[in-house]
């Protein structure tokens, strides 16, 4: 008698992003089997993950797609396991001036403020937490330097689970209050974020917490390619030609591609968008390296400190998509940052 074969069914895969492995039937998992074995801690870890469907199995019906707020591309199966709160749908507004100048082109604006926790990475931890409570899972750690800690601690008292932020004892106060003010449980780092990221991946390892770390875990950019198919439906489903996209690890960097390529991968755009890496002069390991053979890493110190890394998680995904696409990239300094932050 032949033993029964149980197969597990699932509507996505993953694929190694280093050496190209696939894993079907596996209804989740950090990093590459094989690539995470080789990784240390004074480089990006090799073995990243992506997430992928069966794009043909799909409908090409638009209105339907965006109805069922895009789950047919998302890890999760019912509409009713996300956050009870309004995520995404931000609005994406229109400047025909700068500096009281009459702009030669469009300028828009996408406003992600305007989500809960005033934060983009609201996206990406709203299909995190849907996700964990699909299965039972009940505590969510991440490591962050304010921002994303603020967003999984909000996104987390919504959805009744409990959330564990490692951040450095630099990180601003403010959004150490913002965390604390959701209930999260806060443990500060004598070091740099890099090392709560290491930490916090140690306490989930140990204790079986569902690690929600950028790019380690896959479903973070699945949650952030959502904006791509917004700025998609806002522009009439027409690609903009330059799309500015600040980068620290190259995750929401990594979701925009993702979001534009399922429409390029299905021929609805004969073309991809020019996906323009934006970072701070004093924190650019990612630009810094995009045509190097061996990863240097450069200290990083920046006012833009959401985006200050020097390990960057993402960064042979986020590398294999530029090139890919051959799109720009660019550093700026702090000064006009600052500036750009009045921007009228």
């Amino acid at each position: 008698m032949k033993a029964k074969t149980l197969v597990i069914y699932v509507k996505y895969h993953f694929e190694c992003c280093s050496c190209g492995k696939k894993y079907y039937n596996q209804k989740f998992m950090y990093l590459c089997s094989e690539c995470e074995q080789t990784n240390t801690n004074d480089s990006p870890p090799k073995g990243v993950l992506k997430t992928l469907y069966e794009y043909k199995k799909l409908s090409s019906d638009f209105l339907l797609f965006e109805k069922n707020n895009y789950l047919d591309l998302l890890p999760i199966e019912n509409k009713a396991s996300f956050p009870k709160l309004k995520i995404g749908q931000t609005p994406l507004y229109q400047y025909n001036e700068f500096n009281h100048e009459k702009l030669k082109f469009s300028l828009y604006l996408k406003d992600d403020s305007q989500n809960p926790t005033f934060s983009f990475k609201d996206r990406a931890y709203s299909f995190v937490s849907a996700y964990a409570k699909e299965n039972n899972i009940k505590t969510i750690v991440t490591a962050s330097t304010g921002n994303a800690g603020s967003s999984l601690a909000g996104i987390c008292a919504s959805q009744n689970q409990k959330a564990i932020i490692y951040v450095p004892k630099s990180a601003p106060k403010a959004k150490l209050i913002q965390i604390k003010m959701y209930g999260a449980e806060l443990r500060t780092v004598d070091g740099t974020y890099d090392k709560a990221f290491d930490l916090s991946i140690e306490a989930s390892n140990k204790n079986g917490w569902f690690n929600r770390n950028t790019a380690y875990n896959p479903f973070t950019i699945e949650g952030k390619k959502v904006v791509s198919f917004e700025i998609f439906s806002q522009l009439d489903y027409k690609i903009p030609d330059n799309i500015f996209v600040p980068v620290g690890d190259g995750v929401i960097i990594s979701g925009v591609f993702k979001g534009f390529y399922y429409y390029y991968s299905r021929h609805t755009i004969s073309k991809m968008p020019n996906i323009i890496a934006v970072q701070s002069e004093n924190s650019r390991n990612i630009i810094a390296n995009i045509n190097k053979s061996t990863f240097v890493s450069e200290k990083s110190c920046t006012i833009a400190d959401s985006i200050s890394v020097d390990i960057p998680r993402n960064f042979y995904l986020c590398k294999n998509y530029i090139k890919k696409y051959q799109t720009d990239f660019l550093t700026v300094s702090d000064k006009y940052i600052i500036e750009a932050s009045f921007f009228k």
